[in-house]
């Protein structure tokens, strides 16, 4: 006869030499918490801005575990929030997220990287030149948008230096909000289009995103570079995630987060479903493929494009699906 398994309730705890009490699964409720945003982490510290808008300085408690804390999430904190230089909270509760923006480093990476929690939006900074756009990385920031539930939409920075136009050509079809920027000004249509939501920046170094944060919020600071002469690559300036609240009178005015400019988006985390759904514009030539068609085959209907714009929208969807490593890097 077997034995009966034991719940955890039917362990006996033997009372130490000092008699102190068995540890109990109660947890405090900590009614007195106060709720607020995460706004940047450094090497286990978090700066959280409270709801009141006072800043301050936050560890994470014991009871969190291993569970992690990123730029963007929503928290409960306890102890001294006064926002003075050595003051010092406990984060304790870490809300439900509502989105989560990941990447891998790159296609055949297991190891998902968050990048922020509870983003609205996905702000896809490129520049129409110095440095040259890559629409590789716009693809894999709209796959990752779309997997994650953010809407995307387009900054073409560096306008004063070409045509804009060029680019955002390329995903017309798309029907993406495109928004261009000339001299780091940032215009009142895309200020509207921020106004009141999380959202996130992504996109290569030396594009302008810090310049474009600055432009947004005058008193973010961050400080800006160049594109190296030899490579056309640009410099990294931004090297952590930081969120910045937009100015503004409301009571909600949004955020913006900066993030470190990207070198390698991987997807291997997103499925072969949400990659399809991403390319909306070639849906009417893969209604011809044959079942089960693996978009790189003789009797692919993607093979009866001929405009070459669309041409390099199913040559990039192809590199995705192939899952090759070398795609995740631009």
């Amino acid at each position: 006869m077997k034995p009966s398994r034991l719940d955890e309730d039917d362990i006996r705890i033997r009372p130490g030499r000092s008699k102190s009490r068995p540890r109990t699964k109660d947890r405090p409720q900590h009614t007195d918490a106060i709720a607020g945003s995460v706004t940047t982490v450094d090497r286990g510290r978090f700066t959280v801005l409270l709801d009141n808008g006072t800043e301050i300085f936050a560890v994470k408690a014991r009871e969190l575990g291993r569970k992690g804390i990123v730029v963007g999430d929503r928290v409960s904190v306890i102890g001294d929030s006064s926002g003075d230089a050595d003051s010092q909270a406990r984060i304790i509760r870490r809300d439900t997220r509502i989105t989560v923006l990941r990447r891998t480093a790159d296609d055949n990476d297991p190891q998902e990287r968050v990048i922020v929690a509870n983003a609205t939006h996905m702000g896809i900074v490129v520049a129409a030149a110095n440095p040259e756009p890559r629409t590789g990385l716009i693809d894999r920031a709209l796959v990752a948008a779309i997997d994650a539930r953010i809407a995307p939409f387009l900054i073409i920075t560096k306008a004063d230096l070409a045509d804009p136009q060029i680019l955002a050509r390329n995903y017309s079809a798309l029907k993406l909000p495109v928004f261009t920027v000339t001299n780091g000004l940032a215009t009142e249509e895309l200020r509207q289009h921020i106004d009141g939501q999380i959202s996130v920046f992504v996109g290569h170094s030396g594009v302008g995103k810090s310049t474009l944060i600055n432009q947004l919020v005058p008193d973010a600071q961050r400080v800006t570079g160049s594109v190296n002469d030899l490579t056309g690559k640009g410099k990294h300036t931004s090297t952590s995630v930081i969120a910045f609240p937009l100015p503004g009178t409301a009571s909600n005015p949004g955020i913006v987060i900066d993030t470190p400019g990207i070198r390698s988006f991987g997807l291997a985390h997103v499925e072969r479903e949400v990659i399809l759904d991403s390319f909306t514009d070639l849906h009417p030539w893969m209604q011809s493929c044959p079942r089960a068609c693996s978009h790189d085959e003789e009797e692919c209907g993607l093979n009866m494009v001929t405009d070459p714009l669309t041409l390099q929208r199913v040559d990039s969807l192809r590199a995705l699906l192939t899952g090759n490593s070398d795609a995740g890097t631009y």
